[in-house]
């Protein structure tokens, strides 16, 4: 009897559902021959996980003060030390890992549809709305995403769900980009003459059979924007114009330890290591994701 992993990796699958698991699979086994790859997921997992059980994780709340414990050394009771009003900076790292993944979360739900939608519509339908879409998303590259945010954030006002909307806005147009590339390959292919034969509406043609070949870039994408998103979320919060205070957002940790950088090192430091290492992680795993959803990335 073949064992399961036989079955998956058959040339003959006896099912959709077989083939379907058995593509999967074979994406994993080369997804997982790339360590750095792996070693991106890990941290993501590692984030993801401790943000949901940051509550159990933490050893003290993150916004409790004790002036008479300011700016302790890393060791004995707080691990990463404290901060200039006595708050531990171990479980304002841990609690500041919930903010860091809800930024990246909106992110990708608000940008990532917006800037599909835009760019399959642009290139199906090509002509004028391509011309008009098309010169709106030039506008919206022409500036640095930053400096867009930073315009955004100065319009809305200072607060974590503003800088989330200010970074979604300059965050879609590459997708609408890459959306519109793969829509111009795919939309005069047979099956999308066959179905507009049918008597299929745009939208539908658009939502499913369109849009879903698309996917894949846009996620390779997304994955590696993570990163800029996260830095563009520190950026915002070191400037005093994202999360407020007391809420532990990494970037105005860093903020508030620059002004202790040379002797209480560990204030500003430790949530600039928390930033870099999980922007790396992204990085790593989009490039991972790339080798696997990208046929031209295949060997």
């Amino acid at each position: 009897m073949s064992t399961w992993q036989d079955r998956l990796l058959t040339d003959t699958p006896r099912s959709r559902r077989e083939a379907r698991l058995g593509a999967l699979y074979r994406s994993w086994l080369q997804f997982r021959s790339n360590r750095l790859a792996l070693l991106g997921l890990a941290i993501v997992l590692l984030l993801i996980v401790v943000a949901a059980f940051a509550p159990w994780i933490a050893t003290h709340h993150p916004n409790e003060q004790n002036l008479a414990q300011r700016l302790l050394a890393p060791g004995g009771a707080h691990w990463l030390g404290t901060d200039e009003f006595g708050r531990d900076v171990f479980s304002r790292i841990v609690y500041g890992a919930r903010i860091t993944l809800y930024i990246v979360a909106l992110v990708a739900i608000i940008a990532a549809p917006i800037g599909l939608i835009v760019g399959t519509a642009a290139g199906y339908l090509g002509g004028w709305v391509d011309a008009v879409l098309m010169r709106i998303t030039d506008v919206f590259l022409a500036f640095p995403s930053l400096i867009l945010a930073l315009a955004f954030v100065a319009a809305l006002g200072p607060g974590i769900e503003n800088a989330v909307i200010a970074i979604a806005l300059t965050a879609w147009p590459p997708y609408a980009r890459i959306a519109r590339a793969e829509t111009l390959t795919i939309r005069n292919a047979d099956y999308i003459a066959a179905a507009r034969l049918q008597g299929a509406s745009t939208g539908r043609i658009l939502s499913r059979h369109i849009m879903p070949l698309c996917l894949s870039s846009l996620t390779v994408r997304v994955t590696l924007d993570m990163a800029g998103i996260i830095l563009t979320a520190a950026g915002l919060g070191f400037l005093g114009l994202g999360a407020q205070p007391p809420l532990a957002e990494w970037g105005a940790m860093v903020s508030s330890g620059r002004r202790y950088i040379l002797d209480q090192w560990w204030v500003a430091t430790i949530p600039g290591i928390a930033i870099f290492a999980v922007s790396l992680a992204f990085n790593l795993l989009g490039d991972g994701l790339r080798d696997v959803l990208d046929p031209r990335q295949k060997k």
